[in-house]
């Protein structure tokens, strides 16, 4: 894992901020055009939400920070404060936003930990373990809701279809498998074996096609054996806390949009599980998105996924829903992180 100052600045750029815009303008235009039923007059239909249920998304939204906070400070063992856990959450959020979904800001984070005083080994833990329990709930999740939902967790989309014969759901289930999977062999190495994990990556680049990566393989191996040692020891407290935290920051990130539906559509309790529901499917096909924070990918899946339940409504909720939850951590990044840098680098240089 590369975690040099330069790469690091190359993308905790402010700069970049307008690449995920352009983006996603690009594909919310290119909406605009090619349905015939969206017209400008479709734009003031944002209006129309319900002003209640537009504070209940606000306050599920501010919710779920509170709880990413929460998860930072408790999944350091009461080493950074709630300032400093405000702190790198606003700059993993700007790290996710401008990088892609499929590659992540992971040296990113570990950084900005070492950076706010954490050890290398410990960074290193923190934010494996963070990864592997966000994508555990999509693997737990997944197959529990489609359990309850009874079929209806798959939108009826043929525009979907691919000429080879692909689908949604088998797009799903590619990128189910892959989380799946990544998520076992890191769970193993982290928590079970991490020296045999090392072994294995040793022994693989040892062939003669996969030489010219034995470097990184080996300093990745180190890693993975840090980052075990690091969450060595931890009470089950410990455990408790941060899964209830994952899942509670993911059920709250579904349910901001459960109200954003609910302000232009009036849901029975069984719609609310099916939205809630294709929301996890919908994550975990934008899970392996190229694009900067899904941006253009998550406007695309947004219309083919809720069209049934929001209707004329779709083009500017989807909007209304990248606004509340994607773009204000663009700006907050952007503005943040320029005064972070000088406090943690410049001043003490200065000194």
């Amino acid at each position: 894992m590369d975690i040099s100052n330069k790469k690091v600045f190359k993308v905790l750029d402010p700069n970049k901020i307008w690449i995920p815009i352009v983006l996603g303008l690009a594909v919310v235009f290119y909406m605009f055009y090619s349905d015939p039923n969206i017209t400008a007059a479709t734009l003031h239909l944002i209006f129309d939400a319900k002003l209640s249920s537009v504070i209940v998304a606000f306050l599920v939204l501010f919710a779920r920070d509170v709880g990413y906070v929460y998860r930072v400070k408790t999944i350091s063992d009461g080493e950074l404060n709630w300032s400093r856990s405000i702190v790198i959450i606003i700059l993993w959020e700007f790290a996710s936003a401008v990088t892609p979904s499929v590659v992540g800001g992971t040296a990113v984070v570990v950084f900005v930990f070492m950076a706010e005083g954490i050890n290398v080994g410990k960074s290193l833990a923190y934010v494996m373990l963070t990864a592997i329990l966000d994508n555990l709930f999509f693997v737990i999740a997944a197959p529990i809701v489609m359990l309850l939902t009874k079929g209806l967790i798959f939108p009826d989309v043929k525009a979907m279809d691919l000429e080879i014969g692909t689908s949604l759901q088998l797009l799903f289930f590619m990128s189910y498998g892959l989380i799946a999977a990544y998520t076992l062999v890191m769970s193993y190495a982290l928590f079970v074996r991490p020296r045999a994990f090392k072994w294995f990556l040793l022994k693989v680049t040892a062939i003669r096609y996969f030489k010219r990566w034995r470097g990184k393989a080996n300093q990745y191996g180190n890693e993975i054996i840090m980052a075990s040692a690091g969450l060595k020891g931890k009470a089950v407290s410990y455990w408790l806390k941060i899964t209830g935290a994952t899942a509670f920051i993911w059920s709250a990130r579904y349910l901001m949009l459960n109200s954003l539906v609910e302000a232009y559509h009036t849901l029975s309790v069984a719609d609310h599980m099916v939205i809630f529901s294709r929301q996890v499917i919908m994550w975990i096909v934008m899970l392996i998105s190229p694009t900067p924070g899904s941006s253009g990918t998550a406007e695309y899946f947004f219309n083919q996924f809720f069209y049934e339940y929001l209707g004329d409504y779709t083009f500017v909720s989807s909007i209304f829903w990248r606004l509340m939850s994607y773009y204000p951590y663009l700006l907050l990044g952007a503005i943040f992180l320029p005064r972070w840098v000088r406090s943690r680098f410049f001043q003490k240089n200065t000194k």
